[in-house]
């Protein structure tokens, strides 16, 4: 028999850690950052300047995307001669594991930071086990129950 410790955060946090290799280019748009609490994950994307109603926030087969457009306008006798502020349409996605709740994640906008929690799904939490004691069979007087061994032997 192998025994194993189970981490329901541990698969998400190897995939969100090769995610976040993966995408670094990506990252400049829509920085990220994941945290791990009890009995959920929190995301907070970093997206100043965007307005709320182009934020869009799926989840579709186990995969999390974070869609947003930041825009800017310039009056046509403007003339642009630096441009560091990224603009355009920006796309995150965070795979999530079968341990993560996907039908009651929530999401919310504030000064910027988009914030996603994802609740960790009811069969994935921690429980208690209740230990069932096995009923004993009543001694004849001098006799040992044939289930337990004698003391003195």
């Amino acid at each position: 028999m192998v025994l194993a410790t189970f981490d329901p955060f541990a698969q998400f946090e190897r995939q969100f850690s090769r995610l976040a290799q993966r995408s670094a280019g990506s990252a400049a748009g829509m920085p990220m950052d994941g945290v791990r609490r009890d009995g959920e994950i929190a995301l907070r994307f970093d997206l100043p300047g965007v307005d709320p109603a182009s934020i869009d926030v799926t989840v579709d087969r186990g995969v999390l995307t974070v869609s947003a457009k930041r825009d800017e306008q310039y009056a046509e006798n403007d003339k642009l001669f630096i441009r560091e502020r990224v603009t355009g349409t920006f796309t995150r996605r965070v795979y999530l594991t079968d341990d993560l709740d996907t039908g009651a994640v929530e999401a919310s906008f504030s000064d910027g930071v988009l914030s996603v929690r994802i609740p960790v799904a009811e069969k994935a939490q921690p429980r208690k086990i209740e230990i069932q004691r096995a009923p004993r069979a009543e001694a004849v007087e001098g006799e040992t129950p044939a289930t337990e061994p004698a003391l003195n032997s």
